[in-house]
């Protein structure tokens, strides 16, 4: 099976890598819309698009960033539409998904909520930077090209992101360094 990174083939993708990568997708998808039901349909719609114009692919460029930049465009289109059209269901207002039972379960379901509240109030920009860098491990090149910004605006709004959301869930930050420099007598 192909890398997610990788083109896949001469000149263009070929459908087995476009099903490979669907749960990357998805899970982009998702953490995008904040919807099961709309991220299947965006994702479903993506592919659709990369299929019709998989000539359009550039050979030796990554795949998965391609895809992201497809999904991520039609996602922009949808909340335009959206403007007009009106409110959508949301994922937190499903009361049909099947949880796990048990206290350690409740706890990691509570802490992830708080985390998932903490990203999805985020800033649109930091949280597709976070999203791509950090969940997708697209690197800062890559995550610049999928939002066609500077490599030090990826950089500047994953640290603002990234203080931002550990201000959010109460993640302190980390111990600043010992004074001592190095080499110094103790």
């Amino acid at each position: 099976m192909p890398e997610p990174g990788a083109t896949c083939g001469k000149s263009r993708p070929r459908p087995r890598s476009l099903v490979a990568f669907l749960p990357n997708l998805r899970r982009f998808a998702i953490a995008l819309c904040r919807s099961r039901d709309i991220a299947d349909d965006l994702v479903q719609r993506a592919c659709e698009r990369a299929l019709a114009n998989e000539q359009r692919f550039e050979p030796g460029t990554r795949f998965d960033a391609w895809m992201f930049k497809i999904l991520r465009n039609l996602w922009i289109d949808d909340i335009r539409k959206r403007k007009v059209a009106g409110l959508q269901d949301d994922i937190a207002e499903r009361h049909d998904i099947a949880g796990v039972s048990g206290e350690r379960e409740m706890e990691a379901r509570l802490a992830l909520n708080s985390v998932a509240q903490a990203i999805g109030d985020l800033a649109a920009d930091q949280r597709d930077v976070l999203l791509l860098v950090c969940v997708e491990e697209l690197s800062y090149k890559e995550a610049a090209e999928v939002l066609a910004v500077p490599i030090g605006t990826v950089m500047s709004r994953l640290a603002r992101a990234r203080r931002n959301l550990a201000e959010a869930t109460g993640i302190s930050s980390a111990p600043t360094r010992s004074p001592v420099t190095k080499g110094a007598a103790k």
